[in-house]
């Protein structure tokens, strides 16, 4: 005897197909605001990594003092990079979606390992902006990887 919780399919609402279209907009409208924000937000951390003297990051966040200056101008670049690939399609829709998933998984990577950094270091209110990036990044990855 299996005991199922879900209402039967003819106990379920349907949706028109306004509804639905709806639905979609409205999904659709909330991962481009949220590609934006982490875009944004790439972008001009990168741009600080890249144009800052490593004595001014190092007052900001404590990582850029324990390496290389190369390294911090690296990660400058790369988060450019990642922030763009995560509106390329706006550029283009002749692209297609990878230029944003391959940006996302690389954007993920990023914040991961730099929440890590940032906990290590005890600089917990980086590691809680990586924290807040990781939970806005992770939806747009499978919101987007989904084909529609």
């Amino acid at each position: 005897m299996s005991t199922t919780f879900a209402p039967p399919a003819s106990a379920r609402p349907t949706l028109s197909a306004a509804q639905i279209r709806n639905r979609a907009a409205f999904r659709n409208l909330t991962l481009w605001t949220l590609q934006g924000w982490v875009a944004m937000f790439f972008v001009a951390a990168g741009y600080a990594k890249l144009t800052e003297s490593i004595s001014n990051l190092t007052a900001l966040m404590s990582w850029p003092a324990l390496v290389s200056e190369s390294l911090v101008r690296g990660v400058g670049i790369v988060e450019i990079v990642l922030a763009l690939g995560m509106v390329a399609p706006l550029v283009s829709w002749k692209l297609g979606r990878w230029p944003l998933l391959v940006s996302a998984v690389g954007l993920i990577a990023v914040e991961t390992a730099m929440l890590a950094v940032h906990a290590i270091g005890l600089d917990l209110g980086l590691a809680l902006t990586n924290a807040l990036l990781l939970a806005i990044t992770i939806p747009v990855l499978l919101g987007r990887r989904v084909s529609r």
